[in-house]
């Protein structure tokens, strides 16, 4: 006889994880199944912990200023210090191009009540001293946006789900979804059968394949990003800088001095790189080292120690895909984060625990329609 459960999630990452908590804490009774060793060992490892609501989509804005209230409240709240820092983020603009779409998202971003501002380049220079000033038109500033260590968190939410009742299963693979009378039964590991009412698909890079167990076809496929980290210095600076304009090989780059010291830095490539090739590149190095040095001069004598690559699961469109599968009832799809699930994840986690249990609230239902497996995939999020 297999064990049952209320609800089955695959994927012990950056939204199975906090999606674990929040249900949890509600009572359900939950498991948790990945095929890595233990908790966040795919891309939440991967992520440098920047957690913005400073998007251009109403629904990643709202998911991340529930977020961003979670995880700034976490050690007052359980006690543990996830390495959280309300740095703020920073869009530089040194082109008209930049700054015009910059200042159109402010109007969407402020109707929904971000803390966010133009700064022009003088007010842009107090608080970025070493920006290299040639050309600088200003940037948007949203000091409430911030970072925190992505495993420290990850593993804080992983606690926080066992003390509740929910139960994790690593080292194990799902093979399989069983499926009766179109609705879900439960699902087949490598080592086991566990019944459940209710699966969740949070594989993140492996969505698409979790979906075919289920008979679904999801449009997420993994590309890769390269990030780095450098040395420990003193602190000189607070903000997450993002720079949106490209150059060749890269459509935009972002970096921030976390707390303790070091920089750490990504790129967005361009083109992508689809697949889940994570080995680190020869060509990342000196290609995002100009850009830096460009930017911030001072940056110039930091010594880089590591570099190391992720996968982001992306969609057409460049936001996650949120909802019930109509083919098969029971499945729940929260896939194709496109490189943001650590971000996403605790105001997600919650949205997918209200809807397990039925009780979405009309902002839920706005963020679902925006984010629905079932709608046409036109446009781009512009700050993805």
């Amino acid at each position: 006889m297999p064990e049952n459960y209320d609800v089955v999630i695959v994927g012990a990452g950056s939204v199975g994880t906090p999606a674990a908590l929040a249900l949890a804490r509600e009572g359900v009774r939950t498991l948790v199944i990945d095929e890595l060793a233990s908790v966040g060992q795919g891309s939440n490892k991967a992520a440098i912990g920047g957690v913005r609501a400073t998007h251009s989509d109403p629904a990643k804005i709202r998911l991340n200023l529930r977020t961003l209230e979670i995880l700034s409240s976490w050690q007052d709240v359980y006690g543990e210090d996830i390495e959280w820092n309300r740095g703020g983020y920073t869009f530089v603009a040194y082109r008209e191009q930049e700054e015009r779409v910059l200042k159109d998202l402010l109007v969407i971003q402020n109707s929904y009540g971000l803390n966010i501002d133009w700064l022009d380049r003088g007010a842009m220079l107090e608080l970025l001293p070493d920006l290299n000033p040639d050309g600088l038109l200003g940037g948007t500033y949203s000091p409430d946006d911030g970072h925190c260590s992505t495993l420290l968190a990850i593993h804080a939410f992983y606690e926080e789900a066992l003390r509740f009742g929910a139960e994790f299963r690593f080292n194990e693979r799902v093979t399989g979804i069983v499926c009766e009378g179109g609705r879900v039964r439960g699902v087949v590991t490598d080592k086991n059968r566990y019944g459940a009412g209710v699966v969740l698909n949070a594989a993140g890079a492996h969505a698409a394949q979790a979906a075919e167990m289920a008979g679904l076809k999801v449009p997420v496929r993994a590309d890769s990003h390269e990030a780095a980290i450098t040395e420990p210095v003193a602190r000189f600076f607070h903000p997450m800088v993002v720079d949106i304009r490209p150059a060749p090989g890269s459509t935009n780059y972002y970096f921030y001095q976390h707390y303790t010291g070091q920089i750490i830095f990504c790129i967005t490539p361009s083109p992508q790189i689809w697949g889940e090739d994570t080995r680190e590149t020869s060509s990342f190095l000196p290609m995002i080292a100009r850009r830096l040095i460009d930017l911030m001069p001072r940056l110039a004598n930091i010594r880089v120690r590591r570099t190391w690559r992720g996968l982001y699961p992306m969609t057409p469109d460049g936001s996650p895909i949120v909802g019930w599968a109509e083919e098969v009832t029971g499945y729940l799809l929260a896939v194709g984060m496109c490189g943001q699930g650590f971000m996403l994840g605790p105001g997600l986690g919650e949205l997918l625990c209200r809807m397990i249990l039925s009780t979405p609230t009309p902002d839920d239902r706005e963020t679902l329609a925006i984010l629905s497996p079932y709608r046409q995939f036109r446009g781009q999020e512009k700050l993805k």
